[in-house]
């Protein structure tokens, strides 16, 4: 099946809109420091990164800024499938459970976009707020997409089990929209980076387990090219954070590839989930 001519038509217009948004804003308030106001997170007094900062500047850091633009992009994506998903017959759509089950699809999309917003917001401004939700925004995709593998999990066991059909999609999203809101209002109180660590490894195990008793199933290139995008964004992100990677003037930084190349990798999250075989 491939996708409509009018998917891509969407997500483009949509995307270019934004971006002539964004530019216009930019200029119209460059110079005039509207982060001004704000509480400033520590990375404005102690750079993490290596890119230079733009004091006055409507973006602060601006290739740490439009870099997350990438995962934008792969939620609009995944919120007009989910669309076209809906509009389709029951035949067409049951090849995946992704694709059976639009919701869940739009909430991958939301969570995309609700990641590339909040981190794009905190390169912007470097204000500690926008930190919070920046942080919080990265378990999102993992929550919709750990969420995916849940619902086709149940839907599996029923399957065999020969039990009653019934919807787990809608608590599914209740229960990731719930541990979103959870996080970013414990953000200051757990290790970031051993929650992220968690959600990455529950998707491995997951991962493996579905492809090793899927039968052939489950496309297990999509996973594999998604591992090799996330370990490639993490050294282009270390050696950003070592000065390593390009001068701070320079139009592309470490951390701007650790964005484009997580998105890369969520896109394949997604295509595995979007790509699984199953008998019409």
């Amino acid at each position: 099946m491939k996708t409509d001519r009018s998917v891509h038509v969407g997500v483009w217009v949509a995307f270019a809109l934004l971006v002539v948004v964004l530019i216009g804003f930019s200029r119209f308030r460059d110079g005039s420091d509207i982060w001004a106001g704000w509480i400033p997170a520590r990375g404005l007094l102690q750079p993490d990164y290596a890119e230079r900062i733009l004091q006055r500047a409507v973006f602060r850091t601006p290739a740490n800024t439009w870099s997350n633009l990438a995962y934008v992009l792969v939620g609009f994506y995944a919120i007009a499938l989910a669309w076209r998903d809906r509009r389709l017959g029951g035949e067409e759509r049951a090849v995946a459970y992704l694709r059976s089950t639009p919701s869940l699809g739009f909430l991958f999309g939301v969570a995309c976009c609700y990641l590339g917003l909040a981190s794009g917001l905190y390169h912007a401004s470097l204000t500690r707020l926008a930190q919070q939700l920046d942080v919080a925004s990265m378990y999102a995709p993992l929550l919709a997409s750990l969420a995916l593998f849940v619902g086709r999990a149940v839907r599996n066991w029923r399957k065999r089990r020969g039990a009653p059909a019934f919807d787990v999609a809608p608590v599914l999203v209740l229960l990731v929209v719930a541990a979103c809101w959870l996080l970013f209002i414990f953000k200051w109180s757990m290790s970031a980076k051993l929650v992220l660590q968690t959600l990455i490894g529950l998707h491995a195990v997951a991962g493996l387990v579905e492809i090793s008793l899927g039968r052939g199933a489950m496309p297990a290139r999509w996973l594999g090219f998604s591992i090799v995008a996330l370990l490639v964004a993490v050294v282009c992100r270390e050696l950003d954070v070592a000065r390593k990677f390009s001068r701070p003037d320079a139009w592309l930084q470490g951390h701007a590839c650790w964005h484009v190349l997580t998105a890369v990798s969520l896109a394949c999250v997604y295509l595995y989930h979007r790509n699984e075989r199953t008998e019409r």
